[in-house]
């Protein structure tokens, strides 16, 4: 006898200040991941449109705006632009290490010094370690904490740790669900671009034909990073499409001429995420 399929049971978050756009709300829906097929049901809601956060996969559900776009990079496909050659070059020496998702007073400490640099004053400066712990650890799915060192002197002992990233393996790609960084680091600039680029290389190697990027947001200067990565898909209406060359020039050029944060953005709360509080009313 076949056991019944269980169907998830949605929430929707109630309004709140959107962090992209001035002067507009969001509002989130999203489900619980549990159980023996949670990895599953998250490779399902990915593709259309889903992140995690910790044990929940949500995604924008705003009343009067749809201006968050899921876009993923074509991983084995990928075009290193002369910018990118350059960045993968000179990063070239970090070593990478792909660990059990396991928080670390030192990641903690990293993580603490990006927010003071990068989000001064943002939802995510109030974390202590706990929170953070929370954030690596409580994971339904399969997930990695991948940290990057620069090269130690010995060749043994563990170089500083420069970078990480929260990473959960898909069935058909690699989501980039946190990533923090050395922000003032003289000799390595780029390292937020660095991260993304060995994740695209490391999902070309797995045969895993994605990087999830997360969410574009066009108009919000600090959203503007992703589309450098080509080929780059966006999700529609239809499904998903890839953008053509001379978009993806206009949206480059674009980027490049708007005022923005140095890297990466950073969400109300977890980035991209939906914090705890906001997880409220039932609507399934």
């Amino acid at each position: 006898m076949t056991a019944p399929v269980r169907f998830p049971r949605f929430f929707v978050t109630s309004p709140s200040p959107c962090p992209y756009l001035p002067g507009r709300s969001e509002r989130k829906v999203f489900t619980e991941l549990k159980g023996a097929h949670a990895d599953s049901l998250n490779d399902a809601l990915s593709r259309i449109g889903f992140r995690r956060s910790q044990t929940v996969a949500y995604r924008p559900s705003c009343l009067d705006c749809n201006a968050c776009i899921s876009v993923r990079v074509v991983a084995d496909e990928f075009a290193a632009s002369s910018t990118q050659k350059r960045n993968l070059k000179r990063n070239g020496d970090l070593v990478t290490t792909v660990c059990h998702p396991w928080s670390t007073s030192e990641q903690f400490e990293l993580l603490q010094r990006y927010l003071s640099v990068r989000h001064p004053g943002g939802g995510m400066t109030a974390m202590d370690e706990t929170d953070f712990a929370d954030m690596v650890e409580h994971s339904p799915v399969t997930s990695y904490l991948i940290e990057y060192r620069e090269p130690s002197a010995d060749g043994v002992t563990p170089g500083k740790l420069v970078g990480a990233c929260l990473t959960d393996k898909q069935g058909d790609g690699l989501s980039m669900i946190y990533s923090f960084y050395e922000p003032e680091h003289g000799s390595r600039p780029g390292l937020g671009n660095y991260i993304i680029l060995d994740h695209i290389v490391r999902a070309a190697e797995m045969d895993l034909p994605y990087v999830y990027l997360g969410y574009w947001v066009e108009g919000s200067p600090r959203m503007q990073y992703k589309v450098r990565y080509r080929p780059l898909e966006k999700l529609s209406r239809d499904g998903w499409e890839r953008l053509s060359p001379e978009d993806q020039d206009a949206l480059i050029a674009a980027a490049v001429n708007s005022e923005r944060p140095a890297e990466a953005p950073c969400g109300n709360g977890i980035k991209d995420g939906v914090p705890k509080a906001q997880r409220e009313r039932n609507i399934a």
